[in-house]
C-alpha cells in the first residue's frame, strides 16, 4: 500500500474547464466591473475592446487580422465562423478527439455540405496532416482538448493555400505558438489557459476570411447571433467594442484581469514557458509511474494544457474494462472528497484514465504535490476494487 501523503496542493482545480484561475486571483478583482451599464455605453464598449486589444497584443496576432467578442463561448465562434464562410467550396475535416468531431457532425449533418472528406485519427493519435488538400477549406482543433493531442507546429499547413483554415484554438491559445501566417479563423474562449468565465468566445480573422465573408453568401437561413456582414460588408463595429448580443460585463472584466495577469508573467512567452514546465513535471512523474502512461505517445505532438493519461498498470490488463473505469472513478472520487484534486477524470467519450489541466493558471508546484496523492488514490482504489 502507498502512504497516504500530507503535503497538498494549494489549489486543487485541476479541471480542463471551465480551468483554474488565476493565481492570486480573488473577487476583488471584478470590483470595477461596469455592472448596471449598458454595454452600448462608451466606457463599457472601451473596456469590450480592452479584452480584443490586450489579446491581440499578447498573441502577436498580425495587425490587419480583426478580433472581437461573440456569443456562447468558443463553440459559438467555431458554429458562427462553420455557417459563416463554409460552403463556397469543397471542406477536408480533421478530427481526433470529441470536439473535432463534433465540427465534423455540424457540416455533414447540419450544414448538409456534400463536397467534404473526413480525416480522422483514434484518441492518443493524429490523422494524416500530409493528405490535407489546402485547394480545399480545413477545419480542425489546433489542440485536442479531450485527448491530449496538439499539432507540432503549422508546418503542414501550405503557404498557397487556395482555401481557409478554421482553427478551434480555445484549448491552445496562450499556450501554444499559433502560425498566424498559416491560419484565417481562429477562435478560443476565456475559461480555458486564460482562466476566465465562459459564456464568450473570442472571433479572430485573416483579411482572407474576411474576404471570403464579403464576396459569398451562404444558402441558409442566418441565425442574428451569426451575421457578420451588414449591407455586404463586415460589420466593423464587432470587432470595434461592439457585441452581436448583450455580453456579460461581469465576465468581461474578469478577462482583462487575466490577461493584465498574463502580462505580468511575460506575455506569451511566459505563458507557454508556464504551461510547459507543467507538462515537464507530468512527465517526470509518468517516466517514474507503473501505473500511467500518456494517451498521446508522440512527443512532438503531446499536449502541454489538456494532459490526458492513460492507465498502464498490468492489473488493469487482467481486468474487465468496466473493472477499470469504476476503479479510477473512485480513485478520482476519493481525491475530490480529499480535496486535492477536482475534475480530473478523462472525458466521457476518451479511453478510460485522468486529465489534468496543465495550463498556464497552473502552479507547477501544485501538480507536484498532487502525484503522490494520484498515487495513493489509485493504490487505495485498486486495493477495493
Amino acid at each position: 500500500m502507498t502512504t497516504r501523503p500530507d503535503a497538498r496542493p494549494d489549489r486543487p482545480q485541476f479541471s480542463s474547464g471551465p480551468c483554474a484561475k488565476r493565481p492570486g486571483w480573488t473577487i476583488n478583482g471584478l470590483k470595477d466591473a461596469l455592472t448596471g451599464r449598458s454595454h452600448r455605453a462608451a466606457p463599457a464598449k472601451a473596456r469590450i475592446q480592452e479584452v480584443s486589444d490586450r489579446s491581440r497584443s499578447i498573441l502577436g496576432m498580425p495587425d490587419d487580422w480583426k478580433v472581437g467578442i461573440v456569443p456562447a463561448s468558443d463553440t459559438g465562434a467555431v458554429e458562427l465562423a462553420l455557417w459563416s464562410m463554409l460552403g463556397e467550396r469543397g471542406v477536408d475535416l480533421l478530427a481526433w478527439e470529441s470536439f473535432g468531431s463534433g465540427w465534423v457532425g455540424d457540416v455533414v449533418k447540419q450544414l448538409k455540405l456534400e463536397d467534404t472528406r473526413t480525416l480522422e485519427a483514434d484518441y492518443g493519435q493524429l490523422p494524416d496532416l500530409g493528405a490535407v488538400d489546402f485547394s480545399r477549406d480545413v477545419v480542425f482543433t489546433w489542440n485536442g482538448t479531450t485527448s491530449g493531442v496538439r499539432v507540432p507546429n503549422g508546418d503542414w499547413i501550405a503557404d498557397d493555400r487556395g482555401g481557409l483554415t478554421i482553427c478551434d484554438a480555445t484549448s491552445a491559445a496562450f499556450a501554444m505558438d499559433l502560425a498566424w501566417d498559416k491560419l484565417d479563423v481562429v477562435t478560443w474562449s476565456w475559461q480555458k489557459v486564460l482562466g476566465g468565465e465562459a459564456a464568450h468566445g473570442m472571433l479572430a480573422l485573416s483579411p482572407r476570411a474576411v474576404a471570403r465573408l464579403e464576396s459569398y453568401t451562404p444558402p441558409w437561413p442566418m441565425p442574428k447571433i451569426f451575421r457578420l456582414t451588414k449591407g455586404g460588408k463586415l460589420n466593423a463595429s464587432i470587432f470595434e467594442g461592439s457585441t452581436i448580443n448583450t455580453p456579460s460585463m461581469i465576465c468581461v472584466e474578469d478577462a482583462v484581469d487575466s490577461l493584465v495577469w498574463a502580462e505580468s508573467v511575460g506575455g506569451l512567452e511566459g505563458l507557454i514557458g508556464r504551461s510547459q514546465a507543467n507538462l515537464d513535471a507530468v512527465t517526470r512523474w509518468v517516466e517514474s509511474s507503473d501505473w500511467v502512461g500518456f494517451l498521446c505517445e508522440d512527443e512532438a505532438s503531446r499536449s502541454s494544457t489538456s494532459i490526458c493519461l492513460k492507465i498502464t498498470d498490468p492489473w488493469a490488463a487482467e481486468r474487465h474494462d468496466d473493472v477499470v473505469a469504476k476503479t479510477v472513478k473512485a480513485a478520482t472520487k476519493r481525491l475530490d472528497k480529499e480535496g486535492v484534486a477536482f475534475d480530473i477524470g478523462s472525458y466521457r467519450d476518451a479511453p478510460t484514465g485522468l486529465r489534468l489541466w496543465g495550463g498556464a493558471t497552473v502552479d507547477t508546484a501544485d501538480l507536484e504535490r498532487l502525484f503522490a496523492w494520484l498515487d495513493w488514490a489509485w493504490s487505495e482504489a485498486k486495493s477495493e476494487a
